[in-house]
């Protein structure tokens, strides 16, 4: 759903004059900031979801990820809109919004449990992507997923904002080709993914799953990331741009990030539901691998672990640098981004280093980020809606009640997933 308003901002004095470039190298030059947000939507946390759900249960869960994806475009929309018209990221307005001190250390836990969950979806991610590349001991792939991710974030560090999204960029590409390849050789039928579009659920399991696979589409830490990387891309303002170029560009952004995110995550379920459907094993991405390597042949499961690899090394990127912006928005601190990336990296190393299962502890990690994403949804929703903070600019109605529906079913699905579990335990 479209948001009319349309926010007086500009852009940096460095960008290309009007008139002195065509219209879509203009385009070209303001697009970024929801891309790189966008990869938090294809983290490994995705893969495991989707790839036991579509295991599991085949298409039935078809409608989870593409409903998922609708809420993601206007969810992300919003959070970019938020950080080009007031210049503040949503965890700073928050730390302004919430006076009391204790009020914030709580808020800033439940975050941090959050980005640490991310953390830990990632890290694991590109630790079994390594094992199955290279045949490294989880430990050792943890360990090296963390320090490359280390090396990326240093260009954000150093304010290289341009080339730390081009870096991130480069990952995406790889990442939809090694997850897109196998659905592309081995189709599935028309009808049965239509079939799939009925929402619906089968057993308690699948409605783990749902939430599993919104905890991973819907991601809190891309929300609270990506009102910071449009208040950083745009922070620079000069005279002669219009908030109507800034918005246009944003609305563009959004929709091909989400776009090429929701592609892959219904790939990666559509794979799975048409060729690993009932096979042994496939309940775990090492199991999956290898199955994909008996039906695919070993390119097409070669690109899979390239492809989840390039997930992981690009996601946990993105989680730090949302960390970091938590943290400075909720207690008003700065940690270098390269230091919260080793301590966020100790809890994935223990999990690895213990031998839990490593497929199991991913899906659980997006089962957490669904409880955390209506703490940074409903802020959102209703700082955007405020004449106060963003005057002329705040959302329409129908965009204020897309929030709230969206936000409500969140809710209610995280509600009923406490009571399954707890009604099973």
């Amino acid at each position: 759903m479209l948001d009319s308003s349309r926010p007086a901002v500009t852009a940096r004095p460095d960008a290309p004059a009007r008139g002195s470039v065509p219209v879509g190298a203009r385009l070209v030059w303001l697009l970024g900031p929801a891309l790189v947000a966008g990869v938090a939507y294809l983290d490994p946390g995705n893969v495991a979801s989707n790839m036991t759900a579509g295991a599991t249960f085949g298409f039935l869960l078809v409608w989870v990820v593409v409903l998922g994806n609708t809420m993601a475009w206007l969810i992300q929309y919003l959070s970019a809109k938020l950080g080009i018209v007031t210049g503040k990221s949503l965890p700073e307005l928050l730390g302004e919004h919430i006076r009391a001190a204790w009020a914030r250390r709580l808020f800033w836990l439940q975050a941090e449990l959050v980005a640490m969950a991310t953390d830990l979806a990632e890290i694991i991610g590109g630790a079994i992507a390594l094992n199955l590349l290279f045949d490294l001991p989880l430990l050792l792939g943890g360990f090296v997923t963390g320090s490359v991710s280390m090396l990326v974030l240093l260009l954000q560090g150093s304010g290289r904002q341009k080339s730390f999204e081009r870096v991130i960029i480069s990952m995406l590409v790889i990442i939809s080709l090694g997850f897109a390849a196998g659905v592309v050789i081995d189709p599935p039928s028309a009808a049965s993914v239509a079939g799939g579009l009925v929402p619906r659920f089968e057993g308690p399991s699948s409605v783990l799953l749902a939430a599993s696979i919104l905890g991973a589409t819907i991601m809190p830490h891309a929300i609270y990331a990506h009102s910071a990387l449009t208040r950083d891309r745009f922070s620079v303002r000069s005279e002669g741009q219009t908030s109507r170029r800034l918005l246009w560009a944003t609305r563009w952004d959004v929709t091909i990030a989400l776009a090429i995110a929701g592609t892959v995550n219904l790939a990666i379920l559509l794979l799975a539901a048409t060729s690993l459907q009932g096979v042994a094993g496939t309940d775990t991405l090492e199991g999956a691998h290898a199955a994909i390597g008996q039906a695919l042949g070993g390119v097409v499961a070669t690109l899979f672990a390239i492809g989840l690899l390039a997930s992981g090394l690009a996601s946990t990127s993105v989680g730090a640098y949302a960390g970091a912006e938590i943290m400075h928005g909720l207690l008003r601190m700065r940690v270098p981004l390269v230091w919260r990336r080793i301590v966020t990296l100790v809890p994935a190393l223990i999990i690895l280093g213990v031998g839990v299962d490593p497929t199991w502890a991913l899906i659980m990690s997006q089962v957490v980020l669904s409880f955390g994403i209506p703490f940074a949804l409903v802020p959102l929703v209703w700082f955007s809606s405020r004449t106060t903070l963003l005057g002329e600019f705040r959302n329409r109605w129908y965009t204020t009640v897309a929030g709230v529906i969206a936000s409500v079913l969140l809710v209610t699905l995280n509600v009923a997933l406490l009571v399954l579990i707890f009604a099973g335990a």
